[in-house]
């Protein structure tokens, strides 16, 4: 029989975590109440930091209480929530299936979207590559092992347009996870770097960020370990970079210590992760018996291309498994699949690590070779294919009206976005690049992610005031790593081919890391090496895809996907050094088929002028409901937009375009041409409407009506032109006086025909009467 509970006995809830105490009136009773967790403040909670001189509030324990961890995060009066939720059970894949969904609120802003169902719709292209960038910072925390399907939702609960919520979104995902039960190994830290006037400056707002060369993105771990990397930069010189990185790190720390105590006081303990078993020993030996001489010849095999290397792998590993099954009919066929393909892959990494051989014969700083054309087709504006080893590139340029230009809804702009762009890369990636079938359809979270990038790195050195949209497209035609940064080299060739006067020529180019940890210390990497250039295989079985774009100057892009806990700082530092280097060697590369932008236009090249049309000749030119200009549009192919009153712009496609709507112009004022008035001049009208405040009267049939104020009727004073006798039809006598200048009305006036002075009344016979 149990001990009976005496008043001071203290036993340990179910949970594990709270006491339960014991009174004589209530009996047993647990510091906080089970059934309503969320009414005890003792498990809510905040900590501050000071970021960018502004304080950084972390708070917990008030929201989303259900979810395995939830934390708030406040910037300025930016407020973000995340919410973490994992399954229990590890689902059937041998991946983590991670889900991060950052989506955009109208309400937040205090806006009501402008779509026509007045309500949030899919994701955007901002809301995709935001929630990309907190994937790449979370992902590389999770331990080995761990499949169970998590999911982070980042709700945005205020915008104040000054404080981005996208970096405030990764340390409330970072503080969500470090509260939850959830096995992780983090927390990490975010903050954005701007560099203006040569300083660099933490999480700058959005007004400081107008005036900024830098947009980085740095996501940091324990000891100062550079997890994630996103950067977009006015052309920015090397070592400002490296400086404005090592700065971003250091504020990252400060951010780290509030996340641990924020996790001491209110985390959750986390959950057991149930490993698989380990590996038989016997069975990992036999394993690389029967395959290491093979993988080893078939990896060092210069003469191998992708398929060729792949299809002798694929063979190894089918061969010994069938082998695998008849020696252990015991073992689960998926179990010894595994164990090969983990053999496959430290081969493969050792001959990299030990003997400094890539599978292709590359030295580990060699590049693959390239090769470069322009002016693929004549129709198109600029065209270029750009070709490095198994990856090739098609880039096309088109020019179209400035009202061609992407124009974002508000949420995108007050959350980060622009609010026009005039320049586009669209990046296309089929699946006969890698020869697969697959069905073409909408574009994945994959290609906006490629797009963004080279876009990021060739936005840089167009030129701001270039008088058309442009939209560059990226097709891969074959794929054998970094397309994204063969677009980048396609682009800026394609671009100079179009005319565009770029500032540089720019090129990107993939580093990769292969690391071998300290068995004594796991978290200490023994040795490492960096590859340039990398191939598909070696980013799929290396550490790291760090993708650069720059010109000769300095940098325009960068991306870092790290797929270890992170990475220490002499390690990104050098994989920038290699970086410039290999930009630098496929620059000269490119210059040798075109080193600047094609000087004057090509036949087909658009066309934009500009038309001055008198402000009395506005409405007729325009027509009615703007059908003039629809016409010019469907016939001639043009587009008209209004720059102010009296001016309008003309964009053809191309001269024959132009020529034809100037003479279709030419036609439309033609019909509408008006008799010159003279001024000063007496004219006789008709009358056509009698007004309250006066009579409308045509001068000239192809003339529209012009209204005589009352005041100008007569020297008397008149209520009502009735008071005179006028009515509809009867001709009267009225003298001109030009065009208003603002309104361009004619004015006419009757009155002064009454004063003392005479006047010639003309008409348009020529005749004149007295």
């Amino acid at each position: 029989m149990a001990a009976p509970i005496t008043s001071t006995r203290r036993l340990i809830c179910g949970c594990g975590k709270h006491i339960l105490h014991y009174s004589k009136r209530g009996g047993l009773r647990p510091r906080f109440n089970h059934t309503n967790p969320w009414k005890d403040k003792s498990l809510q909670g905040s900590v501050e930091v000071d970021i960018g001189g502004r304080p950084l509030k972390l708070s917990t324990g008030q929201f989303a209480r259900f979810a395995d961890g939830t934390a708030t995060a406040q910037h300025g009066d930016t407020s973000v929530l995340v919410t973490a939720v994992s399954k229990s059970k590890p689902s059937s894949s041998s991946f983590l299936p991670l889900t991060v969904d950052y989506r955009q609120k109208a309400a937040a802003a205090g806006r009501i979207p402008t779509n026509y169902l007045r309500r949030e719709l899919g994701p955007s292209e901002k809301e995709i590559l935001t929630s990309r960038m907190i994937d790449r910072s979370l992902r590389p925390l999770f331990p080995p092992g761990f499949f169970c399907e998590t999911q982070l939702m980042c709700n945005l609960l205020a915008v104040d347009g000054k404080n981005d919520p996208d970096v405030l979104s990764i340390n409330a995902a970072s503080a969500a996870l470090a509260l939850s039960d959830i096995p992780w190994n983090g927390p990490v830290a975010a903050v954005r770097v701007g560099f203006i006037d040569n300083e660099v400056v933490i999480n700058p707002t959005r007004r400081q960020m107008s005036q900024s060369t830098l947009n980085l993105v740095i996501t940091g771990g324990e000891r100062s370990q550079v997890v994630m990397l996103e950067a977009s930069a006015e052309n920015m010189l090397q070592q400002d970079f490296m400086k404005s990185i090592k700065q971003g790190i250091k504020e990252t720390n400060s951010i780290i210590l509030k996340i641990q105590e924020l996790q001491r006081k209110y985390g959750k303990p986390k959950r057991e992760l149930t490993l698989p078993n380990p590996y038989d020993n016997e069975l990992v030996d036999t394993v690389k018996s029967l395959t290491s001489a093979r993988l080893e010849q078939v990896l060092t095999d210069e003469t191998h291309d992708k398929f060729s290397r792949d299809n002798a792998l694929t063979e190894i590993r089918q061969g010994t498994l069938e082998k695998l099954k008849e020696n252990y009919p015991d073992k689960d066929p998926g179990l010894l699949m595994e164990i090969i393909n983990d053999v496959v892959k430290s081969v493969f990494r050792s001959l990299i690590l030990d003997s400094n051989k890539r599978c292709d014969g590359r030295e580990l700083t060699q590049l693959r070779d390239i090769s470069c054309k322009v002016d693929l087709f004549r129709p198109l504006h600029g065209s270029a294919v750009f070709q490095r080893g198994q990856t090739q590139v098609l880039c096309t340029v088109s020019f179209d009206s400035p009202d061609s230009a992407m124009k974002a809804d508000p949420i995108s702009v007050m959350t980060g976005g622009l609010k026009e762009k005039n320049f586009m890369l669209h990046y296309e990636f089929p699946p006969y690049a890698t020869n697969e079938t697959g069905r073409p359809g909408a574009i994945g979270r994959r290609e906006l992610g490629h797009g963004a990038l080279a876009e990021k790195g060739l936005r840089p050195i167009l030129p701001s005031n270039f008088p058309f949209t442009i939209r560059l497209t990226s097709e891969v035609l074959e794929s054998n790593g970094s397309s994204s940064m063969a677009s980048v080299c396609g682009g800026s060739l394609a671009l100079m081919d179009a005319g565009v006067p770029v500032s540089d020529p720019a090129a990107g180019v993939a580093i990769g890391l292969v690391t071998r940890y300290n068995p004594d210390k796991p978290t200490d990497i023994k040795d490492y090496k960096v590859l340039t250039d990398i191939l598909g295989i070696e980013d799929y079985m290396g550490d790291m895809d760090f993708k650069m774009a720059g010109t000769k100057k300095g940098i325009t892009a960068l991306q870092a996907d790290i797929k270890i806990p992170g990475l220490p700082l002499r390690i990104v530092m050098e994989a920038i050094e290699q970086a410039r280097d290999a930009k630098s060697e496929i620059l000269r590369i490119m210059n040798e088929t075109l080193a600047h932008p094609r000087v004057g236009q090509k036949e087909n090249s658009p066309v934009i002028e500009t038309l001055d049309v008198p402000i009395a000749k506005r409405s007729r030119f325009l027509g009615i409901g703007g059908c003039n200009l629809k016409k010019l549009q469907s016939e001639a192919g043009v587009t008209v937009s209004s720059i102010d009153e009296t001016k309008f712009q003309v964009f053809a496609p191309n001269q024959s375009a132009m020529d034809e709507a100037k003479e279709m112009i030419e036609e439309i004022l033609a019909e509408e041409r008006e008799p010159e008035l003279e001024f000063g001049a007496v004219y006789t009208a008709t009358i056509v409407e009698v007004r309250e405040s006066g009579v409308m009267v045509q001068i000239h049939p192809k003339m529209q009506p012009v209204l005589i104020h009352n005041s100008q009727l007569d020297q008397r004073k008149v209520s009502h032109p009735s008071a005179l006798g006028f009515e509809v039809g009867q001709e009267i006598t009225a003298k001109y006086f030009g065009r208003d200048p603002v309104s361009g009305r004619i004015r006419l006036s009757r009155k002064v025909l009454f004063s003392p002075a005479t006047t010639v009344i003309r008409n348009f016979t020529g005749n004149k009467s007295d």
